[in-house]
């Protein structure tokens, strides 16, 4: 208790009045910032920047988050990059020089700059920095506010000795209100602002700008120093009426479609449907001007556009135009989010038969079990027979009612198959071998567009692949949609069935095994053609053996299905034809293959049964192999007539390779993988035995791996023999090649099992193909309709000559090359990219415009046809453009008469507004001005007077104006001596 009471123990609650506010914190946050991005000390050191700096330079920002109790501020600063300064120099300066954004302020190499933040329009400055309420943050409206505000910034500007302005941005965002301050070794700058909705009547023109900058100064001095001043008007011109647009409209009368960018089958339009340029926007500048020199009052006005000294001139592009290839891509690209068969769309096949309606794996065993002439028990019933009748009629009924008339279809597949249309007899059709693109190709392999396809992965631009891509996107665009698309996608696999059945080549491919660099559709293709020449050769070669002739196919009389009638067309492929190959209805495991060279077969069979009839007889010999004789006998070795390996398309070796990564590491796999992988080898050992009787491992060995055949000198009393062996490969136990050899049969190439059961594949391509959803088919096809549209990008660009966009499609190549590759195509991004492309074609599009009004295929004289192409080229890639020659240059005077022919129409149509009201124009003088009244008028007034005392120091003073219809800006920097005041 008594250390209770000890008043050492007692605690006073003790008050801290030290203790920051959230004001003082706030301010104490600015100056970090500050310190942080090194903004303190003297600013006077940067360079005077050069003439345009602030438009083509480089302008760097940094933000930061600042916060003022509860409330969220954003804090940036804005520098223009320069050259690295001199060290010396920045030694060499005096300590109490202006801060650099004074002597901005006086600065006349970028009045006007036609690409800048607002504040370096205004002020000229190149260095600043901005505190602006974060995002969904409420604006600073309250004047009490807005003095809080600018008295942190000054107390930070003068505590931290930072003498980068420093701007507060008040009102709502859309006013674009700032307010600010800068300090210097006994100098200060306010940047204050006027922001009106309409302009007052007597400060409209110069005289009254100049009384209200002369006010503000408040200078005693007289006379007054002079008021240097610089001018710039603009003028719009919206009015096009006298230039007609340079792309024709279509004649939707015709059957493809009109001349709307050539759109026949195999081309793709391009250009816009609309004006693609909305504007163009004349400034005329008077820039250096003094105080008496010229007159601007509410009465009389010197400021002509004809007599200013400069003219330069933007243009103002119309937003989204509507451009043919633009919209033929982007309805293209939908289809590959559509989910829809081709039977959910087109209702039943027209081919297909009525019984497969209900047919299912039952009614497939009940066909194998059951006799012929027994009707299953689901065919009976009523319900199944008036839903047959049903589906019967609707399937009639859309075959008079398909999506894609006769004569369209028509045309498309005569594009496709121009072979179908030329008469030839059925000798010639059949012998002749697959069309390629083989012609040329020498030529070919050098165009850099020729090979595009590489990088792409899409197919050559003759092919039947890229045709097809060009043809479904028209039909997309044109002629109905998705059900034109499932249409011609069905009549095209029926034609390729067709083809197959009656021995036809499928035109537009080349010959070879499928080419893995193209897309899979091509390969798919390619492979059916490969099985059409298998089934081919081993046709011609059985007639041959037996001395038949050729039978004539029943079908068409030229090179391609009957298209007259689609019943027709779906009873062949019903029918067997008569020109299919004999072994292509047996069983695969009783197919075999069909040698495609016996020559020298029989001759050398006769020869060995000559020598010794006992010996077997030797079959499948091409001819013998570089003087070598087999090692157990002394006859020459021959070349076995071989099987070719099996092509495979991409998705085929993907699923061998899933399917052998899938028997694992173990022993039993590994042997398992082995022997899958040895087919071929089986096949060609087999070939190899039947050729050379009596040969052994090793004379195999010799002609198909001669590496793993070693041969060496021996030395055997006193004769060099040479002696070989198998390798070392070859003998460790267990080899692969050994047991396929020990297994191998004497079986010639013609009678063994084919390794590449042509009919078998050529079925699977077919109801691959035919399986395909339109969705499917446009993915499918979507690389080649991409690598049509930069080819006619790179076309039309080469015309016009814009390096912006050659560099952007060299950019989009390479881009594509990426997109394009992995297997899943990601979707967002090729969106993305089909916009760059439609950016492309909408500023060549803008460019030819341009031409077209600047009459540069009216063939010009020699210097001016150069100076205005300059001119129109710099148009497109410069924000703004200096005109040569003002208003009596050659680009001037034309847009000149382009302003003098919109005014006379703009009267035109006036003065028919005022008799159609029964009016009559009043009296005065009928002369049209040349130019409208300016749409905005921008005035800077500057001057270095001392302020605010006649012993101040003299220091920069700043105004700059603007007026337009709806708009009245003021922005003034007025700087004041803080040591003598």
């Amino acid at each position: 208790m008594a250390a209770d009471s000890d008043p050492e123990t007692e605690v006073f609650e003790i008050t801290d009045f030290t203790t920051a506010s959230e004001w003082e914190r706030f301010v104490s946050r600015v100056e970090e910032v500050l310190n942080d991005w090194k903004l303190i000390g003297n600013s006077a050191g940067r360079l005077s920047p050069e003439k345009g700096a602030y438009t083509t330079g480089t302008w760097l920002e940094k933000s930061q988050d600042l916060n003022f109790a509860d409330f969220k501020f954003f804090i940036s600063h804005f520098i223009l990059k320069q050259e690295s300064e001199n060290d010396n120099d920045k030694e060499k300066m005096e300590e109490d020089a202006y801060p650099a954004a004074m002597q901005d302020l006086l600065c006349m190499n970028n009045d006007f700059p036609p690409r800048a933040h607002c504040l370096v329009r205004w002020y000229g400055i190149q260095e600043f920095v901005i505190i602006a309420p974060g995002t969904n943050c409420e604006a600073i409206i309250s004047e009490s506010k807005c003095n809080l505000l600018l008295s942190s910034v000054s107390i930070a500007l003068a505590n931290s000795g930072c003498q980068v302005p420093m701007f507060v941005q008040i009102q709502q965002k859309w006013r674009r209100m700032y307010s600010g301050e800068c300090q210097g070794p006994g100098v200060r700058t306010d940047f204050e602002m006027v922001h009106l909705r309409k302009v007052p009547s007597q400060y409209n023109h110069l005289s009254g700008l100049l009384d209200v900058f002369k006010s503000k100064i408040g200078c005693n001095l007289s006379p007054l120093p002079p008021t240097n001043i610089a001018i710039r008007f603009t003028y719009i011109l919206q009015d096009w009426q006298q230039h007609s647009w340079p792309q024709q409209p279509p004649d939707f009368d015709t059957l493809l479609g009109g001349e709307v960018g050539g759109v026949e089958f195999g081309k793709l339009p391009f250009g816009a449907c609309e004006e693609t340029i909305s504007e163009l926007h004349l400034a005329t500048t008077w820039p250096n001007l003094t105080e008496g020199i010229v007159v601007d009052n509410d009465v009389y006005s010197d400021l002509d556009p004809l007599q200013a000294p400069h003219w330069s001139v933007r243009v103002r592009t119309a937003e989204n135009p509507q451009c043919l290839l633009g919209d033929l891509l982007t309805e293209f690209y939908k289809l590959c989010c559509r989910k829809e068969s081709t039977d959910e769309v087109l209702g039943r096949a027209p081919g297909e038969e009525e019984g497969q309606e209900n047919s299912d794996i039952s009614s497939a065993l009940n066909k194998l079990t059951e006799p012929t002439a027994t009707v299953p028990m689901s065919k009976l019933s009523v319900s199944s027979m008036v839903h047959s009748a049903r589906k019967h009629i609707r399937r009639h009924r859309r075959v008079d009612e398909s999506p894609l008339n006769n004569d369209v279809l028509n045309s498309v597949l005569l594009c496709l198959f121009p072979d179908a249309a030329v008469e030839k007899s059925s000798d010639s059709s059949k012998s002749k071998p697959a069309p390629s693109n083989a012609c040329g190709k020498e030529e070919q392999d050098k165009n850099s567009d020729y090979n595009l396809f590489l990088q792409l992965k899409s197919a050559p631009t003759d092919s039947l692949t890229y045709k097809l891509a060009l043809c479904v996107c028209l039909i997309n665009y044109n002629y109905g949609g998705l059900r034109a698309v499932a249409h011609l996608w069905q009549e095209f696999v029926l034609e390729l069935r067709y083809r197959w059945e009656n021995n036809y080549f499928i035109y537009g491919l080349t010959g070879g095994p499928p080419d893995l660099r193209c897309c899979l559709l091509h390969q798919k293709l390619q492979m059916l053609n490969c099985c059409i020449e298998r089934k081919r050769a081993r046709d011609e070669a059985r007639r041959a053996q037996e001395g038949g002739k050729e039978r004539e196919p029943r079908g068409a009389g030229h090179n391609g299905r009957p298209r007259s009638d689609s019943s027709t067309a779906a009873a062949a492929t019903k029918e067997v034809s008569p020109g299919k190959s004999w072994d292509s209805w047996s069983d695969s495991e009783d197919e075999f293959f069909e040698c495609l060279s016996d020559q020298g077969e029989t001759e050398s069979s006769n020869t060995e049964g000559e020598k010794d009839g006992s010996k077997m007889k030797a079959e499948g010999r091409l001819h013998p192999h570089n003087n070598m004789m087999l090692l157990n006998c002394s006859e020459p070795l021959y070349v076995p007539v071989t099987q070719e390996p099996a092509p495979m398309t991409e998705d085929l070796l993907e699923e061998q390779s899933e399917v052998l990564a899938k028997l694992g590491t173990s022993a039993e796999g590994s042997h398992l993988r082995a022997r899958m992988q040895s087919a071929c080898l089986l096949s060609d050992m087999e070939s190899f035995k039947a050729a050379n009787p009596g040969c052994v491992l090793e004379d195999f060995v010799r002609w198909y791996s001669p590496r793993d055949y070693v041969e060496e000198e021996v030395d055997e009393s006193g004769n060099k023999v040479t002696k070989g062996e198998l390798s070392a490969r070859m003998k460790i136990p267990g080899n692969m090649w050994v047991e396929a050899w020990e297994t191998a049969r004497v079986t010639p190439a013609r009678r063994q099992r084919r390794l590449f059961d042509d009919t078998k594949e050529a079925e699977k391509v077919l109801h691959y193909l035919a399986v395909q959803k339109p969705a499917d088919v446009t993915r499918h096809l979507l690389p080649c309709i991409l690598h049509s549209a930069i080819l006619k990008l790179k076309d039309e660009e080469s015309v016009e000559d814009i390096p912006s966009v050659k560099k952007s499609i060299r950019q989009a190549t390479s881009q594509a090359s990426k997109l394009l590759h992995p297997p899943n195509y990601d979707i967002r991004k090729l969106e993305d990219f089909i916009n760059q492309l439609m950016a492309m074609e909408t500023a060549i599009t803008q460019a030819r415009s341009l031409k077209a009004k600047f009459s540069l295929c009216e063939g010009e004289k020699g210097e001016d046809k150069e100076e205005l192409e300059k001119f129109v080229s710099s148009l497109l890639e410069e924000p703004e453009v200096e005109v040569i020659g003002a208003g009596q240059g050659p680009a001037g005077i034309i847009i000149h008469k382009m302003f003098i022919n919109s005014q006379r129409a703009a009267l035109l149509s006036a003065l028919e507004d005022d008799f159609s009201s029964d009016k009559r124009p009043a009296g005065g003088s009928n002369k049209v001005p040349d130019f409208p009244p300016p749409a905005g008028r921008e005035i800077l007034l500057r001057t270095c007077v001392p302020r605010p005392a006649p012993y101040s120091k003299a220091l920069p003073q700043r105004l700059f104006c603007v007026m337009m219809k709806e708009e009245f800006r003021l922005a003034g920097a007025f700087s004041s001596d803080t040591s003598f005041f």
